[in-house]
Order: structure tokens, then C-alpha cells, then sequence
């Protein structure tokens, strides 16, 4: 699997309508053959950040980046960011969401 954190920080007067301005883009990278999940976040520490993290099943990520909405997205978004989004992305051994160990509720 292929998983991906982005951070981005939004201008302040288009932070609470970040949700609405990617909606199209969740949802057709949602419905890619190897999206495993897209998940938008709010930061508790920053209210004009949100957090990404994304998971793709082995390189169905290059697929992703050459697909039409992620183009849109790249030109179209950067008008709402307050900065360059910082991203992780890595290789990982795992299949995608399994229980947590440490933390069981019954």
C-alpha cells in the first residue's frame, strides 16, 4: 500500500468552505480503482489546517496523479492555500485499516 499524508493550510476566509471547495475531488479520487480510502481532517492545533491521508493499493497512486480531477485540483486549489502542501508518502507493508492492539473497546 501506498499512504499519503498532506498538510494543508488554508486561507482564512476559505477555511470553512475547504470541505465544499475538494468535494468533487474526494469524491471522484474516492471512486479510482485502487483508492483504498481519502480522508480529509481538521488540525486541533491549526483551524486553517486540514490533513489528508490517503491509501492506494501498490502504484495505483501514479494513476492518481495522472488522472484529470488531480490536475484540476492542482491548478485550481492553490488559490485557497496560505502555503505549499506538505506531504509524506511512502511504501508500507500494510493492506489497510486493521483494529488497534493497545486500545480495544467492547
Amino acid at each position: 500500500m501506498i499512504l499519503i499524508v498532506v498538510k494543508f493550510e488554508t486561507k482564512p476566509e476559505f477555511t470553512d468552505r475547504w470541505p465544499e471547495l475538494v468535494a468533487e475531488f474526494t469524491a471522484n479520487t474516492r471512486g479510482e480503482e485502487g483508492n483504498l480510502f481519502f480522508d480529509w481532517a481538521r488540525s486541533l492545533d491549526n483551524p486553517n489546517e486540514y490533513v489528508l491521508t490517503e491509501g492506494f493499493a501498490d502504484d495505483a497512486a501514479e494513476a492518481h496523479v495522472g488522472s484529470d480531477h488531480f490536475q484540476k485540483a492542482v491548478s485550481e486549489l492553490p488559490q485557497y492555500l496560505a502555503h505549499t502542501p506538505k506531504i509524506i508518502s511512502e511504501k508500507i507493508g500494510a493492506e489497510g485499516w486493521g483494529p488497534m492492539g493497545e486500545m480495544q473497546v467492547d
